[in-house]
């Protein structure tokens, strides 16, 4: 498998030379990651870009709209993956599908490392934020019902709970904003075989 290009693939609007919505939204999100987003004003933005106000107005319509095509960015291809996975022919088990979203889910936050690390961050306190909260909620429990799912096939332990063990299987994941560098030893691929190995597998030595 070919590794995932690192660029967040942010949808495109109208806009000026060097400018457009996806400059103004890759600003937005370096800039909030480092200063946090209730501390961090669309003029401290336009400064960033050295641009004027209605500059930044003329691809959003405020800061919020702003933020929600941040956490939708995040959030959108998570929603596809773990979608496809709950819905894929019974033909594929619960632990086969499960293995393959936590696979996609790291070439995810690699491919949008900046948007997952925002939102990662959300804390719920605008309307906005509520909303990617409730996304993730949906996220946390379809994941475990497919953990359920493979405990019932025999696949996994049936002594931890499956709740639980969807938040550690994707606490290693998201472990990746603070360290993961594109431009680093590994590729999207190599992490996410040997995430999926070490939690699926274990690190205890197999001889053939």
């Amino acid at each position: 498998m070919t590794a995932v290009d690192p660029t967040p693939p942010i949808r495109r609007g109208r806009g000026r030379p060097g400018h457009d919505q996806a400059a103004v939204l890759r600003a937005a999100i370096d800039l909030w990651n480092r200063k946090g987003y209730d501390a961090t004003s669309i003029g401290d933005l336009a400064r960033e870009l050295g641009v004027t106000k209605p500059a930044i107005y003329h691809h959003v319509s405020s800061k919020e709209d702003l933020l929600r095509l941040a956490l939708d960015d995040a959030l959108d291809e998570l929603t596809t993956v773990v979608r496809e996975a709950s819905d894929r022919p019974t033909t594929d088990t619960a632990y086969e599908r499960l293995r393959v979203v936590v696979h996609r889910s790291v070439e995810v936050l690699v491919a949008h490392q900046p948007s997952v690390t925002l939102l990662l961050r959300v804390r719920g306190n605008t309307p906005v934020e509520l909303d990617a909260l409730r996304r993730r909620r949906w996220l946390d429990d379809r994941l475990a019902a497919l953990v359920q799912g493979a405990v019932a096939e025999g696949a996994l332990r049936d002594d931890v709970p499956p709740d639980l063990v969807s938040r550690l299987l994707f606490g290693m994941v998201n472990s990746l904003v603070e360290w993961y560098r594109p431009d680093g030893s590994y590729d999207a691929s190599t992490v996410a075989d040997s995430l999926a190995a070490i939690a699926f597998d274990g690190l205890t030595r197999h001889d053939a």
